[in-house]
């Protein structure tokens, strides 16, 4: 796992969480969609559970990706 992260490059990161994790960008970002969904506990609904697992993936692949960078102190 940690050799697939090393292995995929930023711009492909930065890409994907600017597309895919943002898309559709009017009226508000999917994600963001979700997320008040899941706060409001109305996330419930299978697809919608997929819907947002599919938007916050490319996030998570960065905080993972940022995770594990090396450190320059």
């Amino acid at each position: 796992m940690r050799k697939l992260l090393h292995s995929t490059p930023w711009l492909l990161v930065v890409v994907l969480c600017l597309t895919l994790g943002l898309a559709p960008f009017s009226p508000q970002p999917h994600l963001v969609e979700k997320l008040h969904m899941l706060f409001r506990g109305e996330l419930v609904k299978p697809i919608d559970i997929l819907d947002f697992i599919l938007h916050a993936s490319p996030f998570i692949l960065l905080v993972l990706k940022l995770s594990l960078a090396p450190s320059k102190s």
